[in-house]
């Protein structure tokens, strides 16, 4: 619902005074369009997140339902893969909903829209795979503070509501390190049908990531399950 409700609050309510909006092929589209696969990109974000990050460490920490899995013939690698690929499963099932919602509202401009689906899946294996790792330094529940404080700024600067061109060249250099910022360019080019070079550089920025997150929270369960 809370991306729902910005597209609704600021997608169209704020559009209406800011009118079109320029993307990469120089082609002008009305905000809502521009607004809506960032939106998307932010679901596939939150499931994957929240589902890697609150409740994988109470399973960890307090259930130690992995601790019982390592009892049957399932690996640590097996168990972060497992981990992962319910929070993928999750923040597709988001995302799903979400270009459900902008393909009734007509905010769907391109057929290749259709691969925004497996685009999600990407930005929801990226996320899920950090928020494995990282999940795994979480000493208590105050820490979860720092994801707040890391993810707001992600889905408030990474062109989710206007081109970063705004910004001055240094700062578009550090936003386009963000993954954030990497899904939501990717989705943004499906769903308008502006395609180009920067989409091998999107795609490849979130295999990296996705595959060093979890590289690193096997490493990390290995530690923490084996000790």
């Amino acid at each position: 619902m809370e991306p729902l409700l910005y597209l609704l609050g600021i997608g169209f309510g704020v559009g209406s005074l800011v009118g079109s909006v320029v993307v990469q092929n120089g082609q002008h589209y009305p905000y809502a369009v521009f607004v809506a696969p960032a939106l998307m990109a932010t679901s596939a974000m939150n499931g994957a997140i929240y589902e890697t990050s609150f409740n994988f460490f109470h399973n960890l920490k307090y259930i130690k339902l992995y601790d019982g899995m390592l009892a049957t013939p399932l690996g640590v690698g097996d168990i972060a893969l497992g981990v992962v690929a319910w929070a993928v499963i999750r923040g597709s099932l988001y995302a799903l909903g979400f270009i459900v919602i902008m393909a009734v509202l007509g905010l769907v401009t391109s057929p290749l829209a259709i691969l925004a689906l497996p685009a999600s899946l990407l930005i929801g294996f990226s996320f899920a795979a950090v928020g494995t790792a990282a999940s795994t330094y979480v000493r208590s529940w105050q820490d979860f503070t720092i994801v707040l404080t890391v993810f707001i700024p992600l889905f408030l600067f990474s062109g989710t509501f206007y081109p970063i061109t705004i910004y001055p060249t240094w700062l578009q250099l550090i936003v386009q390190l963000t993954p954030l910022y990497h899904g939501v360019d990717l989705l943004r080019s499906l769903t308008t049908g502006s395609i180009g070079p920067w989409l091998v550089l999107d795609i490849g920025y979130l295999v990296a990531l996705s595959l060093a997150g979890l590289l690193l929270a096997t490493a990390r369960l290995e530690r923490l399950l084996l000790k």
